[in-house]
């Protein structure tokens, strides 16, 4: 079956339409109105092999941060719906992802528990007029709804982009990793015999 999922998601913050397709090839159609965040979740997409569409009108007047969050929010919904009992999935990722000056490493479980954790820190407050602070409030809202332990290190690194970059492409990688079938294992990957996200 294919694993695809929309979700519509709309409050008086935001008005997010958000598709995925597990399987894809990483196309990405990505308009939120934060441009480095666009560019986060186009690479995202690209390093996932998921393809990702992204609609969101947020308050942008305000900030930033109800726009990431619940894209985050629906990201990780979408994940969850897609996997269903999580059933012949390989559960778990990794990666170590250089970004020039910048290492990150991250790592996925997709077993049903939601936690997020990112020893990342930036040395500066904002990329343009993105609050750095918002690529935790991302992840940490995947990890929530999509019912996952997400974790990211930074090893080192200088520039604020190069390490947001390297934070979406390491985790991005992970992701993709626990999202593969695995042929050896086309039950639920867990000696419990039982995911749940609840």
């Amino acid at each position: 079956m294919p694993r695809i999922a929309t979700i519509t998601r709309k409050t008086t913050e935001t008005d997010i339409t958000l598709s995925v397709n597990l399987d894809g090839t990483g196309v990405a159609d990505i308009q939120t109105g934060l441009g480095f965040f666009d560019h986060m979740l186009t690479l995202l997409a690209g390093h996932s092999l998921i393809d990702l569409s992204v609609r969101c009108v947020g308050d942008l007047h305000v900030d930033g941060h109800h726009t990431v969050e619940d894209v985050g929010r629906a990201f990780g919904t979408a994940i969850k719906d897609c996997l269903g009992e999580r059933r012949g999935i390989r559960r778990y990722g990794h990666a170590i992802i250089p970004m020039d000056e910048s290492l990150v490493t991250a790592a996925v479980d997709l077993g049903g528990r939601a936690a997020c954790v990112l020893a990342v820190d930036f040395p500066v407050p904002a990329i343009g007029s993105f609050d750095t602070e918002l690529v935790e409030v991302f992840w940490e809202s995947v990890a929530a709804t999509a019912g996952a332990n997400i974790h990211a290190i930074l090893h080192h690194g200088r520039n604020g982009h190069h390490i947001a970059e390297a934070v979406f492409k390491a985790t991005a990688r992970a992701l993709r990793m626990a999202v593969e079938t695995d042929p050896r294992q086309p039950g639920i990957p867990s000696t419990k015999g039982s995911l749940q996200s609840t």
